[in-house]
């Protein structure tokens, strides 16, 4: 049975719902005196799937600005994202760091 104030009732609550996009997170890179560019532009195509062109620039900015943007994210894909740059860097030994801010 159809009751006409509960279908009121509810396009008032559903009008009253204030949705936003989630917020985004930017993954950075930052510079030190020890990572490779090399290893920097691997880790821009591998972790954060950018071509190598658009790999090259980013390691340039981190290298000359010292911190790059890597891409943005929803929160926990840019903490996976640094998760993985972390984990990587370390098992190979450099000493990069890689950071998350919200954009």
């Amino acid at each position: 049975m159809n009751h006409p104030n509960t279908d009121h009732q509810s396009d008032t609550l559903l009008s009253d719902i204030n949705t936003q996009p989630p917020k985004r997170y930017g993954v950075f890179l930052l510079n030190d005196d020890y990572t490779t560019m090399e290893f920097v532009v691997e880790i821009l195509t591998e972790v954060f799937m950018l071509a190598q062109e658009q790999a090259v620039a980013v390691m340039l900015l981190v290298h000359h600005e010292g911190k790059g943007l890597c891409g943005t994210y929803t929160r926990d894909i840019a903490q996976t994202k640094q998760h993985q740059v972390m984990e990587r860097a370390k098992t190979e030994g450099h000493p990069l760091k890689c950071i998350v801010e919200e954009v």
